[in-house]
């Protein structure tokens, strides 16, 4: 009984165990296999009642069998490889809310559970998007519809690259089978209108855009909703610099501030109506409406993962006031935890599961006094704690899960925590439950809650453009984020506590982490996953080049915003010198302008007289054969295309030879076999002109065109690169000119397969790197043959 007690079956010692052993089953690079994982969970049954003293041993072994167990459904779930790029008729129900872009529709469909559905994907979760010029998709699309769609599907894929969103993860997250795209949209067929919650939800939405004229309805729609379709990249930069978009993104927050006053307006009854305690005690009937109210919300924005949380939460301690008997704030957040581990172990890749968690687990360690102070000094002093225990305790996951900090964080949320919280969403929400009981009855809510947003958006924009925005870091390595918790630690525990100047020093391998820059006569590659494009990140001591910056399509996919940028950010890139666009195609040029915003200033080079709407307004010099400069050491130099070259597309694309002490790299863009031919006939004429080196960046992804033999045996490269978009509808790489490079004595490397390429020109030698080598995961789509989508519709 003894050790019973000192190992309670849900106390803090389990919840922890459990946290790291479902933590240590994700981050294997494959799952346990089940013959393994089921034989663990009967082990820990019977060591849970038998063994007290080794519980906490047990519940690390449970959470280890089942994120093993739970991830390997999960990627059951995906399509098969033998049905890829197949067109299937599926029919299904639209969940949540249909995101309608300039040009497509992306939304959810659960396809039915029968016979006549396809057998991978009876019951399943896919991810659609309705291409259409003429806006088609936005008139008829609505949640909770029915519909039977014409679709091309393949297992969910991402792009892999240091710092970028992890798609992959995501869809494991999320259950998906698979994405795909309509074909042939004209032949869907409605088969239900919309009913059921999501229908009410966006039903709602558009009430708010249609009564409150102001520009923040939208705001109004994210908080009352979780709807955040309306918000541009602007109103997410704003709020990202802000350190402000756990307020807008529906918060755990928001659940208790519900449930709270559900609370506060059941106990104000039964203080008016005593009789009551007879039949329910006030303390129950408190608690009972508290998970009634945060029920209500959380349907109200879908379920939302942070919802369900704090709902749970709520659920239980309601339920420990219930039962009368006395606990701990700890315990009924360990209890919480358990819960939604045991529920779901997938959700701990969620991060804001760990913001959550964790931000609750500081407060109620570092401020247990002022949670029960009575005056008002004593409650802002309490506030004033908060938000500094929250902005130190949590920059270190902030800093690991997104590589960035907000320094105007603390002050913005002084601000928008109290004004948005208590203001903002409680009339927005008013205004939904009266829209809920009668039409129209909310519209003066709305209004109120888009005129008080409006009182301080300004200045938030103001501060986010300010020196004071975010505060980009580099990728740290795996024991950073270990020791800045530690640091946060020793710094939040209680005065007179010796030593917390040296807790800062924990903090240095998070905040300035090594860049691995090279040395001076080194020089690095990094070819960044951008789909079918491409992009090379070119690094010496002090020095930064890119060249080229992956596509921009109509769509909504900004390579340049979306994979190069965080790349860059990822790798400690705090300016680029120069910048390279091959020429003016959008796989190759799309990303430069969102490049530039983001990294400005940089001298820019295309070939003469190069054309594309990429380009435009951007000014340019000109990547004349001849022109060359030095960089610590590293010698750069232009070999194509020649003066007076007219401008070609492809034919005219910039080639770069970088040129290190221990080793040369050639950037070839998009030229094909002629230039190839010509390049080679040039070499041979001028010592200048070389075109000798160990690492080659395939022409044209691998097409047919290019990769002539003289070429390759010009250049007696060690290592041939490709950068390419996984299923692309060109074919590229195509595998004779793979088989080329190879019998040439070359090894090869594909971005569709590999991730970001890093190569490394240094004195130790010629190394090559790829993403999914060096950062493995178990929902890596690259074991699964022929899995993957590439960034646009063939």
């Amino acid at each position: 009984m003894h050790d019973a007690a000192r190992t309670p079956p849900f106390g803090k010692l389990v919840a922890c165990a459990l946290l790291t052993g479902i933590g240590a089953g994700l981050a294997l690079p494959q799952a346990c296999p089940w013959g393994v994982s089921l034989p663990a969970l009967i082990a820990v049954a019977l060591t849970w009642w038998r063994l007290p003293r080794w519980r906490w041993l047990a519940a690390a072994v449970l959470g280890f069998a089942l994120a093993s167990l739970h991830a390997t459904y999960a990627l059951s779930l995906q399509l098969p490889a033998d049905w890829e790029k197949r067109e299937v008729a599926v029919s299904g129900r639209i969940v949540d809310l249909p995101q309608h872009e300039p040009r497509r529709s992306r939304f959810l469909l659960r396809v039915d559970d029968d016979a006549q559905q396809p057998a991978p994907l009876r019951g399943r979760l896919l991810r659609l998007a309705w291409y259409d010029d003429e806006l088609e998709p936005r008139r008829v699309l609505l949640a909770g519809q029915r519909w039977r769609f014409q679709a091309r599907v393949r297992a969910p894929r991402g792009l892999r690259n240091p710092g970028g969103p992890d798609a992959e993860k995501y869809a494991l997250m999320q259950r998906l089978a698979a994405t795909g795209y309509l074909r042939e949209p004209e032949r869907a067929r409605l088969l239900a209108r919309a009913s059921g919650l999501d229908a009410w939800r966006e039903s709602i939405s558009d009430r708010i855009a249609a009564t409150v004229h102001s520009p923040s309805s939208r705001f109004v729609r994210a908080l009352a909703l979780g709807d955040t379709r309306g918000l541009d990249e602007r109103d997410w930069s704003v709020l990202r610099a802000d350190g402000l978009t756990h307020l807008i993104a529906i918060s755990g927050f928001h659940v208790g501030l519900v449930a709270g006053f559900f609370a506060l307006f059941v106990r104000g009854l039964w203080r008016l109506w005593p009789g009551l305690g007879r039949w329910v005690p006030a303390v129950v009937a408190a608690s009972v409406a508290a998970m009634l109210g945060g029920l209500l919300y959380a349907a109200s924005v879908g379920f939302a993962l942070p919802t369900v949380r704090t709902w749970l939460m709520i659920a239980l301690v309601a339920a420990l006031r219930m039962s009368r008997r006395p606990f701990h704030a700890f315990d009924a957040l360990a209890m919480a935890a358990i819960l939604m581990a045991l529920v779901d172990p997938l959700a701990l890749l969620d991060a804001g599961f760990w913001l959550s968690f964790l931000g609750v687990a500081w407060l109620l360690w570092c401020l247990p006094d002022s949670m029960a102070a009575t005056g008002w000094r004593d409650r802002l002093r309490g506030f004033l704690g908060a938000q500094g225990v929250a902005s130190l305790g949590l920059l270190p996951v902030c800093v690991l899960l997104f590589g960035q900090a907000s320094l105007a964080g603390p002050f913005a949320n002084l601000v928008a925590v109290p004004w948005w919280s208590l203001v903002v969403v409680p009339l927005a929400l008013l205004g939904t439950g009266l829209e809920a009981i009668h039409a129209g009855a909310g519209e003066f809510a709305w209004r109120a809650a888009a005129a008080c947003f409006d009182a301080s958006w300004p200045w938030f924009e103001s501060l986010a453009d300010s020196g004071l925005a975010l505060w980009w870091l580099p990728e740290p390595a795996w024991f950073a984020l270990p020791l800045a918790m530690l640091g946060a630690f020793w710094l939040l525990l209680p005065r007179g506590v010796p030593g917390k100047a040296l807790a800062l020093l924990l903090w240095l391998p998070l905040l300035w982490p090594d860049r691995h820059l090279p040395e001076p006569g080194e020089a690095e590659l990094v070819v960044v996953d951008v789909g079918q494009g491409l992009s090379v990140l070119v690094r010496t001591a002090n020095h930064s080049l890119l060249f080229d910056a992956g596509p921009s399509v109509r769509d909504g996919f900004d390579a340049g915003e979306r994979a190069v940028v965080p790349a860059l950010h990822a790798l400690g890139v705090r300016r680029l010198d120069r910048v390279v666009a091959s020429h003016g195609d959008n796989d190759h040029a799309g990303g430069v302008a969102s490049v530039l915003r983001a990294f400005p200033s940089p001298v820019v080079f295309a070939p003469p007289e190069a054309d594309g709407e990429a380009l435009e307004g951007i000014r340019t010099r000109s990547c004349e054969a001849g022109r060359s400069w030095e960089w610590d050491g590293v010698r750069l130099r232009f070999l194509h295309p020649p003066r007076h070259f007219p401008y070609l597309g492809n034919e005219s694309s910039c080639v770069l030879r970088v040129e290190s002490r221990h080793g040369a790299a050639l950037l070839t863009g998009d030229i094909g076999e002629v230039v190839e031919r010509d390049l080679v006939r040039r070499a041979g004429l001028s010592a200048q002109e070389r075109l000798r080196a160990e690492v080659v960046l395939v022409a044209h992804h691998g097409s047919g065109g290019s990769s002539d033999p003289d070429f390759i045996a010009a250049t007696g490269a060690r290592h041939a690169l490709v950068s390419s978009g996984h299923g692309n509808r060109f074919g590229h790489p195509r595998a004779d000119v793979l088989e080329r490079w190879r019998q040439a004595g070359a090894g090869t490397r594909d971005t569709a397969a590999d991730g970001a390429l890093r190569v490394g020109l240094r004195a130790g030698g010629i190394a090559v790197e790829t993403r999914r080598q060096t950062h493995p995961r178990l929902w890596d789509a690259t074991r699964r043959a022929g899995a993957g989508l590439s960034y646009r519709p063939d």
